[in-house]
């Protein structure tokens, strides 16, 4: 295992037995996959990871209120679509992220990590929005 997917897995650790209700925990599984995805991957894992940084970065979504949106978009089978990858996907890693002490400075570093990966994949955000749109995901009130 790399030193990459070793701190995502800390993370994990770390952010699955904070207990807070915001549930930070998916802001890491979002910002990871993202970061990891290869050729190969099933398109719903970097959709579902981009459509909750946008939601966390650019709308505010707490971790819960992106598992909701992920939960409204899997409803419906659909093809997902062609997102792009760059090489650079962000200088904010897993392994920068378990640096910063547990805690407050940890979890604003999570919070630092999703808008520099969002940011490295921007480029796709009216891609995202237009997914989000079809769906009917426009703010947190549209989740019930």
């Amino acid at each position: 295992m790399d030193a990459t997917t070793a701190a995502f897995h800390e993370l994990c650790c770390y952010t699955l037995a904070h207990g807070d209700r915001a549930f930070i925990h998916q802001h890491v599984v979002d910002a990871f996959a993202a970061q990891d995805t290869r050729d190969g991957d099933k398109p719903i894992r970097l959709t579902f990871a981009l459509v909750g940084l946008y939601l966390h970065v650019e709308r505010g979504f707490t971790g819960r209120q992106v598992q909701l949106a992920h939960m409204k978009l899997g409803r419906k089978k659909r093809p997902w679509p062609a997102l792009r990858v760059r090489d650079d996907r962000g200088a904010i890693t897993a392994a920068t992220v378990v640096e910063a002490a547990a805690g407050d400075e940890r979890d604003e570093m999570i919070h630092v990590w999703a808008a520099c990966v969002w940011q490295a994949f921007s480029e796709n955000r009216a891609t995202i929005e237009l997914l989000l749109n079809e769906h009917g995901i426009s703010d947190i009130h549209s989740l019930r």
